[in-house]
């Protein structure tokens, strides 16, 4: 592990980003505490929103990592609103846009932010 190093994914790119990048490689390194560095956040657009809706098995396990960890998990405001999921999202899970999310960073910076 790279003592002290944090970083933030932004996942904005559709396809398999989110159920292959994030559900298979790095959440299962999270959920065992080996994934190398701490994860500051994660920012969802587009339709990798849809991984934070209830119910979504990548999702819930994602959040119960987030919650023992105190990892962020924000998804973009408008692209929930498009697709009529803002009031349908893991409890806890905030929308907004980039000022919320550097706002809700503040206190937590991440040293690198990686875009999937």
């Amino acid at each position: 592990m790279i003592k002290g190093m944090k970083v933030a994914y932004i996942f904005s790119t559709q396809g398999h980003s989110v159920s292959y990048k994030l559900g298979k490689m790095i959440l299962p390194q999270l959920e065992e505490g080996r994934h190398g560095v701490d994860v500051a956040g994660m920012f969802f657009f587009e339709d990798n929103c849809y991984v934070l809706t209830k119910g979504n098995p990548i999702g819930e396990r994602l959040a119960a990592v987030a919650r023992k960890t105190g990892m962020l998990l924000m998804c973009c405001d408008q692209c929930c609103y498009e697709r009529e999921i803002a009031g349908k999202l893991i409890d806890g899970v905030p929308i907004g846009c980039f000022p919320d999310l550097y706002k809700a960073l503040s206190g937590n910076m991440p040293d690198q932010v990686i875009t999937l």
